[in-house]
């Protein structure tokens, strides 16, 4: 892309960022202290990308630890645009905080953990989810996301993924912009679409990986055994995005979607 090009793109994207912040003026607005997010409510935010209309913030929500996340409606569906960082599930369950590696991966139950285990990255980036979590066969046909909302299908990440432009073009428009969270050079972040994906890494096998390099997302869909649907999979290096299978012991963030 040429020098004027990139010019171009980048003026009219703050052009249409400053345009919505001039929006938001509502009294009903609700803070979130432990991150410092102002929610407003339905503040008719449309986000553009070189005048295509993408998406527009909705309601903010509160799960049941009393957390509160901003949503985001992109096409016909409306997501949080933060990560899930809940410790139970609806009903008012706990969800076991495992930070023993050896512990994590023999598991086949629920459970959750800060990247590496340090509480400064949940404020941020949320929690990790292992699949076990997320299933209501393997938690006790339980909710993690707050009522009325869901740990979405891969169909249901599918349909975000075609209405950005597909997988080719769906990781930029997903990423949360510039280098504050993302590792330089975060290629193709534009965020056009208010979901503010961040690269929370994960946990595995071997430990904690790719805090500031990947966002990596659960489905609530199973493929075999001993493997379930990763949404999404977003990396620092590409405007594009994968998705594939994981091991159901591997820590993942989370986004719910409105029932």
């Amino acid at each position: 892309m040429n020098t004027m090009k990139k010019l171009f793109i980048a003026f009219a994207l703050s052009s249409a960022l400053f345009s919505c912040k001039k929006e938001t003026t509502n009294t009903n607005s609700s803070t979130n202290s432990s991150n410092g997010v102002t929610c407003v409510e339905n503040p008719n935010i449309n986000f553009t990308a070189i005048g295509t209309p993408v998406g527009k913030f909705s309601d903010c929500i509160k799960d049941i630890d009393g957390n509160v996340y901003k949503t985001v409606t992109i096409g016909t569906q409306t997501w949080m645009a933060e990560n899930l960082k809940t410790s139970k599930y609806s009903d008012g369950t706990l969800i076991p905080n495992v930070k023993d590696s050896l512990e994590w991966i023999k598991l086949t139950t629920g459970a959750w953990c800060y990247y590496e285990n340090d509480e400064k990255y949940n404020a941020k980036y949320g929690k990790l989810y292992n699949w076990y979590a997320l299933s209501p066969t393997t938690n006790g046909n339980k909710n993690v996301c707050p009522t009325g909302w869901h740990v979405p299908s891969q169909g249901e990440w599918t349909i975000l993924t075609d209405y950005l432009g597909g997988e080719s073009a769906a990781g930029g428009k997903l990423k949360e912009v510039g280098n504050s969270s993302w590792k330089n050079p975060n290629i193709d972040a534009t965020n056009v679409s208010g979901f503010t994906a961040l690269p929370g890494g994960g946990r595995d096998i071997k430990g904690y990986i790719d805090n500031n390099v990947g966002g990596y997302y659960w489905s609530s869909s199973e493929k075999v055994e001993s493997y379930a649907w990763g949404g999404v999979f977003l990396n620092y290096s590409a405007g594009s995005l994968d998705s594939g299978s994981e091991n159901k012991l591997v820590g993942l963030n989370v986004r719910c979607v409105m029932d």
